[in-house]
């Protein structure tokens, strides 16, 4: 079958044939209908497959979609033969105190066990077929289009996590700043519309991801530069935003971020961009909370399949045989909204 390989760390992945997998005990199979590509992945190639010493060569994709096909000893019992799923990413042990309060997540046992999600540590869905260790691991996705749905797994879920620990923060009249209209951003300005009455502040570099969240909701859109914490601050009259969401993590997003907070803000830093967070007193306003959330809970990702209906999801779609240019382009920054391989 195909599959887009990472075959060295520093290096743009290559379309490669490798052998159809085979469903050992507890695995499932499934054939992919759709791959969602992140910025994640890039992180993947410059820096994270070399410090955490990922196994390589290593399939990318961690939103994956798909039908399944075969399932292993024990367990085909317990799958339906030909269901549609999207694929519940950060897998954990099931048995530590984390994964029994549903937050696998945040695993426990992850690192002693070697336990990492497809594409970030093992082989993951960029691929005609794909192996699922665990059918808790396969969420139903009924009639939704594959394409449209799978960044519901990464796009969708890490945002919505993040929104539901900073909620209570955004009643009426408060302001919720999104830094970066990418992949999650776009989503994340949605949710953030649909689950509360703040106020949406998008903020990016680009006029076109501008433009973007203007479309899915966005109140307020400035460029990302000095003159955007000035409208923050006129806008709230000096107090500064409930909220600050960074889904880019850069230095210069987190520098800008810091200077938006209110007292008693909410800090929370989800892209992976290389930035480090300065923050203590006299450098971020009194009791701000900093949080760098991790993905979110299956529980979670039931809900954001829920909302499907309500999210426009913007899409531009790739075969398999053009997932390493795609991969050029999100790389560039060109890519609006996600970016998803159609095997």
């Amino acid at each position: 079958m195909r599959a887009i390989r990472l075959l060295e760390p520093k290096k743009f992945p290559e379309l490669c044939e490798i052998p159809e997998p085979t469903p050992g005990p507890s695995q499932i199979l499934v054939k992919m209908t759709a791959a969602g590509l992140c910025h994640s992945d890039i992180a993947v190639m410059d820096f994270y497959a070399e410090a955490l010493n990922y196994k390589l060569p290593m399939t990318l994709g961690h939103e994956c979609a798909g039908t399944i096909v075969d399932a292993g000893a024990g367990v085909k019992s317990r799958v339906n033969i030909g269901e549609n799923v999207l694929i519940y990413g950060p897998w954990g042990c099931g048995h530590c105190r984390s994964c029994a309060q549903g937050y696998e997540n945040y695993c426990e046992n992850a690192t002693a066990e070697n336990i990492t999600p497809p594409g970030l540590g093992h082989d993951g869905g960029c691929a005609e077929y794909f192996l699922v260790d665990d059918p808790r691991f396969c969420i139903p996705m009924g009639d939704l289009d594959p394409v449209a749905a799978v960044p519901l797994t990464d796009a969708g879920l890490t945002p919505y996590h993040a929104i539901q620990i900073s909620k209570s923060k955004l009643e009426a009249n408060s302001v919720a700043v999104v830094m970066g209209v990418g992949g999650l951003g776009h989503l994340g300005i949605q949710m953030i519309k649909q689950m509360t009455p703040a106020t949406v502040v998008a903020v990016d570099i680009s006029d076109d991801h501008l433009a973007l969240a203007k479309t899915v909701g966005a109140d307020i859109c400035l460029q990302s530069n000095a003159d955007a914490v000035k409208a923050v601050q006129d806008l709230t009259h000096g107090q500064g935003a409930e909220v600050v969401f960074d889904f880019v993590g850069a230095q210069a997003t987190m520098d800008l971020g810091a200077q938006m907070l209110k007292m008693r803000g909410d800090w929370t830093i989800v892209g992976i961009g290389g930035g480090v967070a300065k923050a203590g007193f006299g450098v971020t306003p009194y009791e701000c909370r900093v949080t760098s959330p991790y993905w979110g809970t299956r529980a979670d990702l039931i809900d954001v399949v829920g909302m499907a209906d309500k999210l426009s999801i913007h899409t531009e779609t790739y075969n398999l045989s053009d997932g390493v240019e795609a991969y050029h382009k999100l790389h560039d920054g060109t890519v609006m909204g996600r970016a998803v391989l159609v095997p």
